[in-house]
């Protein structure tokens, strides 16, 4: 032991590698070494001088490791990124963005993106180690529970990846922003071909007449007032949503005073005008004439204030179970049916009957590249056959007889 200056008793470890000192008004041992061209400290929270060496000696053979993998770093982590966009993005996206939208990017980013790639400094963030992540992702995922009681492990869908990768993406926009990374890495995806459209699930007329005819005969077999008030719920829900193509979550929002039943000068007929919140904020909607029906029973049925929610719930459960029984759950593309197939149903049904495109995507508060891109292409009725099977009619034949006249004439 000798005196070291203004930091008191001076003891040295590991072959003069680390130092371990005091500092003035400090009950608690300081370690310290030189690595990779900086110097590294620490303090080991420890007044007893041997448990401080000790610490100290984990503490150096660990920077040894990580400096040997290159993990030793001298930038911001992404994790230390993760953390300020995360910070940020709650704050700024508040009112803006749909509260489980925000909850899904933080889990995402608290479930595996930072747990493989939070250790990493920024600059490593390269478009290898993204691919690696997305192999990483196809042999792991959280598990979850299953209806048998067992925990299985699923791979992720396309969608879920392009999530992780546009969560990823605004970590990275951050550390950009603040000046810990020089530019964004290229994330896309490699071998990449244009992804398959595929229509989305949706209830053609005979599924749909189906459907609500099993929903009815659902109401006559309840067994008390609570069930028959379920039953009789669905059924208005399942009608009231394929005659407005009203999303979910704004079903769930929908008040009676949002609603007022109109004469429509267009049409000549009585339908319900609605205020729609939603994701997109306030818009409006037009329902058909069979929506009218049901929203008056609805108000006799319940005798509401104004301020009261049509629909407080989506009956999952319950739907779910008339789907399978009528093996109408899943359809012949392997797609599973849910309640944002009502919607679906909505928009299919009005272009098969005409509609016109552009008149469909406001009525849905949507646009019209979505609509032609997943409904319009698969709606038969949209094909012209005279449009198609056109016949361009064959020039008159010119005999050498002819030719020769012309040549003379």
């Amino acid at each position: 032991m000798e005196d070291y200056g203004r930091y008191g008793s001076k003891h040295t470890i590991m072959g003069g590698e680390v130092n371990l000192y005091k500092r003035d008004r400090s009950n608690y041992w300081q370690c310290a070494t030189y690595m990779d061209g900086r110097n590294w400290r620490k303090s080991t929270k420890e007044s007893d001088i041997s448990k401080a060496k000790d610490f100290a000696e984990g503490w150096y053979l660990d920077l040894r490791a990580r400096s040997r993998h290159g993990e030793l770093l001298t930038e911001k982590t992404f994790a230390f990124a993760a953390e300020q966009f995360k910070r940020e993005y709650t704050i700024i996206t508040q009112g803006e963005r749909n509260t489980e939208y925000v909850e899904g990017m933080m889990a995402r980013l608290d479930n595996y993106i930072i747990p493989f790639l939070g250790h990493k400094g920024l600059s490593q963030i390269t478009p290898g180690l993204v691919q690696e992540y997305r192999i990483h992702r196809q042999g792991y995922s959280k598990p979850r529970h299953h209806n048998s009681g067992e925990h299985i492990h699923k791979p992720p869908a396309r969608s879920t990846m392009h999530q992780e990768i546009v969560a990823l993406r605004q970590v990275l926009k951050t550390a950009a922003r603040h000046g810990w990374l020089s530019h964004l890495p290229d994330l896309s995806m490699p071998y990449k071909t244009s992804g398959k459209i595929v229509r989305r699930a949706w209830f053609s007329q005979e599924e749909y007449k189906q459907l609500y005819t099993a929903t009815r005969n659902n109401i006559g077999k309840a067994v008390n007032r609570r069930h028959k008030k379920n039953a009789e719920q669905l059924h208005d829900l399942i009608l009231f949503m394929a005659n407005t193509g009203l999303r979910p979550d704004e079903i769930l929002r929908l008040e009676y005073r949002d609603i007022m039943i109109v004469d429509d000068l267009d049409s000549g007929e009585t339908i319900l005008e609605i205020e729609v919140r939603g994701k997109r904020g306030v818009g409006y909607c037009k329902s058909t004439a069979n929506a009218v029906h049901t929203f008056e029973r609805l108000v006799e049925r319940h005798k509401p204030q104004s301020i009261d929610n049509i629909f407080p719930s989506l009956h999952r459960a319950l739907f779910n179970r008339i789907l399978k029984e009528e093996n109408l759950k899943v359809d012949r593309e392997g797609q599973i049916r849910t309640a944002y197939s009502l919607r679906h149903t909505y928009i299919c049904l009005r272009l098969m009957e005409g509609a016109d495109i552009y008149q469909i995507a406001k009525n849905c508060r949507t646009s019209v590249e979505m609509i032609e891109k997943y409904y319009a292409s698969h709606i038969k009725t949209l094909i012209n056959a005279t449009q198609v099977n056109v016949r361009r009619r064959k020039p008159f034949p010119v005999t050498k007889r002819r030719q020769n006249e012309k040549i003379h004439d």
